[in-house]
């Protein structure tokens, strides 16, 4: 579905950001980037956006060369970019402009509900707290229903409790449609409780280390102890790199 073919990236100061990146995303997969920071996940998250472009090698998508925004791909950042003059309706249906009017509002009710941001519809982002806004933002990604949604560090800045009611909302979005998601993060345990594979970058420029499976049943039990194992596991390999 969405395939790194031999990836690198310098940048026009000099930098090499990735070295010789090689990775396929199967479709409806979820599978996160983790790593020390200025290994090069989130440059790899903005060459599938099209916001850069690799230096070698090439990003395919459905084995179609990806070089420019693609309607098929979404995007979720850390900060929920929210246009404050629209109401939470209207900022989730502003991607669907194209669609019949009928639609635009079936999609946009039906995602809202699934979010639990219902009776907010008509509210201003100022008027929500950091959680709501990021669920909003999530509702407006997924509404135009993505192959690929690429989330980068969409979390990092809520409270333990609302990144957790946060992973629910979005495992249960992702439920309805599965598309392929992307997601570079630095919390392990968010890794292990969306993911079906870990892949750990390492080192300037960033080059892929390991790519784990994450054979764990959903809903994923924090507490459990083979949670607890695989936690440890991802941990071990982060630490292994970082001495390399």
């Amino acid at each position: 579905m969405l395939q790194f073919d031999h990836i690198g990236k310098q940048f026009d100061n000099g930098v090499v950001a990735l070295q010789d990146i090689n990775l396929q995303l199967r479709a409806g997969e979820i599978v996160t980037l983790v790593g020390a920071s200025g290994c090069g996940k989130s440059t790899l998250l903005r060459l599938v956006a099209g916001l850069e472009q690799p230096s070698t090698g090439r990003v395919l998508l459905a084995d179609a060369p990806l070089t420019a925004p693609h309607p098929a791909v979404g995007v979720i950042f850390q900060e929920p970019r929210l246009m404050p003059w629209l109401t939470v309706q209207d900022n989730v249906r502003f991607g669907l402009a194209r669609l019949p009017a009928a639609e635009q509002v079936a999609r946009t009710t039906a995602v809202l509900a699934r979010v639990g941001l219902s009776d907010f519809a008509q509210a201003l982002p100022r008027q929500l707290s950091g959680g709501m806004a990021q669920r909003v933002a999530i509702a407006r990604a997924l509404v135009t229903q993505p192959a690929l949604l690429l989330l980068d560090e969409p979390f990092s800045a809520l409270d333990p409790f609302t990144k957790v009611s946060m992973h629910e909302h979005l495992l249960d979005i992702w439920a309805d449609t599965r598309p392929t998601l992307l997601l570079v993060t630095h919390d392990v345990e968010e890794a292990l409780v969306l993911s079906d594979r870990v892949v750990v970058l390492h080192g300037h420029p960033g080059r892929l280390s390991q790519t784990l499976t994450v054979d764990l049943p959903r809903p994923r039990r924090r507490t459990s102890p083979e949670f607890q194992a695989w936690k440890q596991r991802v941990l071990d390999a982060l630490e292994v790199e970082a001495m390399a």
